[in-house]
């Protein structure tokens, strides 16, 4: 492809290449885990069976809403500006699978 035209292209957005939804361990690895893994502002701790009995209830969905909206003292979008809905429901799924 020529230059000019390869240009074009990226500045198009018309790059052949999939843009890949982050994995749910690497957003909790760069955002959620600010909280999550010590317990911050009441945040469950991942992994604790007790902390997330109350929220396994609501299911992947119900929870995604909560990070969606935010519920003090969690930003919403769990504070990750630059995550996609997909993006946080793995983030979600991910720390739900932590506490199996």
């Amino acid at each position: 492809m020529k230059p000019f035209l390869s240009s074009l292209v990226l500045l198009l957005g018309l790059n052949s290449t999939p843009i890949l939804a982050a994995s749910g361990e690497a957003v909790f690895a760069g955002t959620c885990r600010s909280c999550h893994l010590m317990g911050i502002a009441g945040a469950p701790v991942i992994g604790d069976k007790r902390a997330w009995s109350s929220r396994i209830a609501k299911g992947v969905d119900g929870l995604l809403e909560t990070v969606l909206a935010g519920k003090a003292p969690m930003p919403p979008l769990g504070g990750c500006i630059d995550c996609s809905k997909s993006d946080l429901r793995a983030a979600v799924q991910y720390m739900l699978d932590a506490v199996n």
